[in-house]
């Protein structure tokens, strides 16, 4: 039974009979619809005991439900025992989806409350669709947004994060924020209004040209922006503010306002037209606050496709920053090799080599995520995390699944590879061939302007398919530009679903290709390269496009079985190989190149 959790439950469930709330929601989200958060934002996992980067808690009086998707079932079933909250696997058969589930289980006039500032737009009108009609089939559910009930129960919270700020000169940023001002009223006016409201953090450090230290591994700083055709204002905590900023933001016309009014300025601003909102990427909250005076018109924000196609000063930087982070992964296999059996290495000890490789690396900011190193079974959870108090000592038998990145001035990366430190089954060998063949076999595509990443995600897939085996996850995510690692709008993935936004593949684009195998108690690999997409040949048929490898990391030849690959997988890898050794030679010492050139021998 796990005491602390059901006390703070029961604590909650107090506050919500003085506030007369029958259910209450707990999202995973900050203000700002992020997708990694500060500690102060932790209320889910404060609640529920859930550490995992995505999810939502629901309360009632006398149940408690997590919902969260497929790369968490086997750590939510761990982190949830004996706490009383049931775990809901998303998309599942027969789980319903959060509003089903309430609309099932509130009676009519009862009160659901959250805190809107973190729960989307997108989702908080869904909630209000299905539960506060008084239609035929509605039950009238009062919506009530204006509740942060963690702040009466949560006595050690952790104060907002809150950091300086720093400028991007143009030579890293590519393009001025004058320009990139201009190009985005241009597409404000093409959705039919005159104001743009942003909330998302990553959208408004590329549009402004700056980087923040507010989120861990993530360069952002609380913030908010209201866009018109003539002024730009930006929110955020007066302490974060630099001379360096403030004398910047006046030669750009960026007028600074603090955090806390962002609500009392859209309540007494006079609108003369329409505000521009994602309904993904701003708050309910902040939603209601300009639908209770003007117009909201619901549209993508035109930054966040601007952000994902890299111009070409990011590209050469970016392409630079991945050789010497590949050769710092590179070094870290190596030594791994060479020490596993001849001293202790565990799962912590093993990230914190890698970690120290890459802050030795010119250039080196931050890392990109806590890096993931997981042994064995370990593996088969998609986002575990070893602690000094818990990790497993690697031997000279199985696999060690490493899931690392950096921030870089000049880029952000993400590389995932699975070692082989001895002996592994048949099975595991087959498994660990088809993910190598799978993710080779997207790096190779060629596909006509116009796909998504839905219509190339099978690539990756075929060959665990036809085994009749799958991974609970997308293929590909965004990768920003000395931003957040995860970045959006494009990603690689077959499942449809509405709320899921799609993208076409543009030139420029920056997308993960990371297949995998995850079995409960026995093991899981994943491999993961970083492609850019470009042109290729252009005729009658259309403009065909490929994609460029930026990752440059041998995958471990001692996990193939070639009885399952085709001569062209054998070509692949061995091409692949080939650029490995190419880009990062120079990066390394002569007994590493030594150890690289027989890592990457073509395979007969």
């Amino acid at each position: 039974m796990n005491e602390k959790i059901q006390t703070r439950l029961t604590l909650l469930r107090s506050e919500m009979r003085k506030e007369g709330v029958d259910f209450y929601m707990i999202p995973t989200s900050d203000f700002h619809n992020s997708e990694y958060v500060d500690d102060f934002f932790k209320a889910r996992e404060y609640f529920s005991g859930f550490t995992g980067s995505n999810g939502t808690l629901v309360v009632g009086q006398d149940m408690a439900g997590l919902w969260t998707d497929g790369r968490y079932f086997i750590q939510a079933e761990r982190e949830l025992e004996g706490t009383g909250v049931t775990l809901f696997r998303m998309q599942e058969e027969g789980v319903p989806e959060i509003p089903d589930f309430l609309y099932e289980n509130m009676k009519e006039g009862q009160k659901l409350g959250f805190d809107g500032r973190t729960v989307s737009c997108m989702e908080g009108r869904k909630l209000e669709k299905k539960l506060a009609g008084k239609a035929p089939g509605g039950k009238g559910i009062e919506i009530c947004y204006g509740m942060d009930l963690a702040a009466g129960v949560w006595a050690d919270r952790p104060k907002l994060p809150c950091h300086e700020v720093t400028v991007l000169q143009d030579e890293i940023s590519g393009r001025s924020v004058g320009e990139k001002l201009k190009d985005v009223r241009e597409k404000v006016k093409e959705a039919g209004a005159q104001y743009l409201l942003l909330s998302k953090l990553d959208d408004l450090m590329w549009l402004l040209n700056i980087r923040g230290n507010d989120v861990k591994c993530n360069p952002v700083a609380l913030s908010y922006g209201f866009l018109t055709m003539e002024e730009m204002y930006f929110f955020i905590q007066q302490p974060e503010v630099t001379e360096e900023f403030a004398r910047y933001a006046r030669d750009n016309h960026i007028t600074v306002k603090g955090y806390e009014e962002i609500g009392d300025f859209l309540d007494g601003y006079d609108y003369k037209g329409k505000v521009l909102v994602d309904e993904n990427n701003i708050s309910f909250a902040l939603y209601k606050a300009v639908a209770g005076h003007t117009e909201p018109v619901a549209g993508d924000n035109p930054t966040e496709l601007m952000k994902a196609v890299k111009n070409a000063t990011e590209l050469s930087k970016i392409e630079e920053v991945y050789r010497k982070d590949s050769a710092a992964v590179i070094k870290f296999i190596y030594w791994l090799k060479k020490n596993i059996g001849k001293q202790e290495i565990t799962e912590v000890s093993a990230a914190e080599y890698l970690d120290n490789l890459r802050r030795n690396t010119e250039g080196f900011l931050d890392l990109s995520f806590p890096t993931i190193s997981a042994y064995k079974d370990s593996a088969a959870m998609m986002h575990y995390e070893a602690t000094e108090e818990n990790h497993k000592v690697l031997s000279e038998e199985g696999m060690l699944l490493v899931d690392s990145g950096g921030q870089y001035l000049g880029g952000t990366t993400d590389v995932t590879r699975t070692i082989v430190l001895g002996e592994i089954s048949d099975e595991i060998r087959m498994h660990y061939t088809l993910v190598a063949m799978g993710m080779l076999h997207l790096t190779d595509a060629k596909f006509l302007y116009g796909c998504t990443g839905r219509n190339l995600d099978i690539l990756a897939r075929q060959p665990l398919w036809e085994k009749g085996i799958d991974y609970k996850c997308g293929t590909g995510h965004g990768i920003g530009y000395m931003l957040n690692v995860h970045e959006g709008p494009q990603n690689i993935r077959w499942r449809y679903t509405s709320a899921m936004k799609e993208a076409v593949i543009e030139p420029g684009m920056i997308v993960s290709n990371e297949p995998g195998v995850y079995k409960e108690n026995s093991h899981g690999i994943r491999i993961e390269n970083i492609l850019v997409a470009e042109n290729a040949e252009k005729n009658g048929d259309g403009q065909f496009m490929r994609f460029r490898t930026l990752t440059f990391v041998p995958i471990d030849r001692e996990g193939i079985d070639i009885s399952y690959m085709q001569p062209a997988d054998v070509e692949r890898l061995n091409h692949y190989h080939e650029q490995v050794y190419a880009k990062t030679q120079e990066y390394l010492t002569e007994e590493e190149r030594e150890w690289l050139a027989e890592a990457t021998a073509p395979i007969k």
